[in-house]
């Protein structure tokens, strides 16, 4: 079986996210999509997020109805940040005979060398890399790297944009899945 790790922090998840995953599961002929939000993100522990469950249920609502894409609430009881080399070690126990490829924007594979141990990364999963608006195609990455690299349609909404928007009283139609949005509304998130 081969299944696609997607994680990140997803607050909230928006068309952007969605639109890689499915490229990439078409690109790489993946089985399974597994998002996997992160409740403490070793890059954003500076800033407050919303509350995991939260952020699980608005993944739920937009993954509905796709066959292929699951949420993984793998991360949530982990002490500490979430490391991606920690995700990738744990699905490969639980899963031994899975293929597994991590999912990623190229803006994030030029970090890639700084993540907690690359080097394990690159023995535990292929990367499937999508390009990003504004990105350049990054060098081929050395042995023990595999990359599968996906041409999908570059959509520029962020996170951080529709939180923005929603504490300035701004339109997020079109920008997430309308029960993303509604879920928004009504819990009344990203407001002051």
């Amino acid at each position: 079986m081969r299944v696609g790790v997607f994680g990140g922090s997803f607050d909230p998840v928006h068309y952007g996210h969605l639109i890689l995953a499915e490229n990439s599961r078409e690109a790489a002929r993946l089985d399974l999509v597994l998002f996997v939000p992160a409740p403490r993100p070793p890059h954003k522990l500076d800033r407050e997020q919303t509350p995991f469950f939260r952020r699980v249920e608005m993944l739920e609502l937009a993954v509905a109805g796709h066959p292929a894409f699951q949420v993984s609430q793998i991360e949530k009881d982990r002490p500490g940040p979430s490391f991606t080399v920690d995700t990738l070690s744990q699905l490969q126990a639980e899963h031994p005979e899975a293929d597994l490829f991590l999912l990623l924007g190229s803006d994030s594979l030029q970090d890639l060398p700084s993540w907690y141990r690359p080097d394990r990364i690159a023995e535990l999963a292929t990367l499937v890399v999508t390009f990003r608006p504004g990105a350049e195609r990054p060098p081929e990455l050395p042995p023990p790297f595999r990359v599968v690299w996906v041409d999908a349609p570059r959509i520029d909404i962020s996170s951080s944009d529709i939180r923005k928007r929603v504490q300035s009283g701004r339109t997020i139609r079109y920008l997430l899945p309308r029960a993303v949005e509604c879920y928004i509304e009504t819990h009344r998130l990203y407001r002051d």
